[in-house]
């Protein structure tokens, strides 16, 4: 399945940029940065659970939120992009 997620983190403290750049790093290991606090992710059931659990590990949640949109296996005619930066298929393979 596809799941957008977005996230707030406070950053108006060293711990809350910490917060930040945790939040990141865990979400680049399941999906693609699409915008600054955006990512899709292409994951099953099992990898959405720990995706969920390790994010909610990782922020304060009087402090930050996270946003899970599940848009399931057909995701694709749910998905439009307009604009400069280049849309990418979750699907293929990343090679950096």
């Amino acid at each position: 399945m596809l799941v957008l997620v977005t996230y707030d983190v406070k950053t108006m403290t060293g711990a809350g940029r910490k917060r930040l750049r945790n939040v990141s790093k865990t979400c680049q290991n399941y999906g693609i940065r699409v915008q600054n606090s955006v990512f899709e992710c292409k994951v099953d059931t099992a990898q959405y659970q720990s995706l969920k659990y390790e994010l909610t590990e990782i922020i304060n949640e009087e402090e930050d939120s996270l946003r899970f949109y599940r848009l399931g296996n057909n995701y694709q005619s749910k998905v439009e992009h307009i604009g400069a930066k280049e849309a990418i298929n979750v699907e293929d393979s990343l090679i950096f």
